[in-house]
């Protein structure tokens, strides 16, 4: 927020999941892949707009990691394209 100019206030989006359950399914694509993806996804049961949150917070994550790992820890920088990758074809199949 700027007043007269300057810089008066930031506001701190880091807890706006605080609550939101899709919060807990990015999981499904750091730590799954696949079949194992669909069965957690069956087995949690929620609707498709939760998923898609957590889709959108799955590839929040992915990119904010990314930007910081390019060039400095290859390794960790590839978990994150993955992560990036299954998000986006997860959302083509369910979009």
């Amino acid at each position: 927020m700027v007043t007269e100019g300057r810089l008066s206030a930031v506001i701190d989006f880091g807890t706006s999941g605080v609550g939101d359950p899709a919060c807990d399914l990015v999981i499904a694509w750091t730590m799954f892949s696949g079949g194992s993806r669909e069965a957690f996804r069956e087995a949690v049961g929620q609707d498709d707009g939760t998923w898609a949150r957590a889709r959108g917070w799955a590839l929040w994550k992915a990119l904010l990691v990314l930007s910081g790992c390019v060039g400095t820890d290859e390794g960790l920088a590839a978990v994150h394209r993955r992560v990036v990758d299954e998000v986006l074809a997860d959302h083509a199949r369910h979009a």
